[in-house]
């Protein structure tokens, strides 16, 4: 069931119609889809922030450039544990967390500082370079993983594993709805 954010009561799908016909008279920035999902994005990244940002150190960009570094390097990894392969380029990295690139080059430089990742040539395009977690980035991101899982958990409870599955459908939905308008 839809809820009326601002009255936390039924929505009704004539409100949206209605908001719809009458445009700019009725707007509410708290019922506006983009605020809606930065705002919720936000509170979700610092509640798990907060869990992570005074044992490990780390800003929510860094950990982001970590998650998805760690991420490739499992998808990636080797059988023989050679990590050939398993690098992603800042560009990568830029597409996958959508931040900005300069987010993104200070957090590699803030990680490579701190011998969290390492950065070694890129043998196919010799003007970037790989990026991959190091053996102490490697440990701290499969400390954090759990924190970040256990939060997850702790957020929908009281949702339904099916209200849960589609609220999932329906983000999956918007992002591809997203990249459809933009030609992506």
């Amino acid at each position: 069931m839809r809820m009326n954010e601002m009255t936390n009561s039924p929505a009704n799908d004539g409100d949206r119609e209605s908001r719809r016909e009458n445009g700019a008279n009725t707007y509410e920035l708290a019922s506006f889809l983009p605020y809606q999902l930065s705002i919720a994005s936000n509170a979700v990244s610092d509640l798990i922030a907060e869990r992570y940002r005074k044992r490990f150190g780390l800003k929510v960009t860094e950990w982001r450039v970590m998650a998805v570094l760690g991420d490739a390097g499992r998808n990636r990894r080797e059988p023989s544990g050679d990590s050939e392969g398993r690098g992603l380029t800042q560009r990568d990295l830029t597409d996958a967390t959508l931040m900005d690139k300069v987010a993104v080059n200070r957090a590699c430089k803030v990680l490579e500082e701190r011998g969290l990742i390492a950065r070694e040539a890129n043998k196919q395009d010799g003007r970037s370079h790989l990026l991959a977690l190091t053996a102490d980035g490697a440990s701290i991101h499969s400390e954090i993983m759990p924190l970040a899982q256990a939060t997850e958990r702790e957020l929908f409870d009281g949702f339904s594993e099916e209200e849960e599955a589609e609220l999932r459908a329906m983000l999956m939905r918007l992002r591809s709805r997203v990249a459809a308008l933009s030609g992506g």
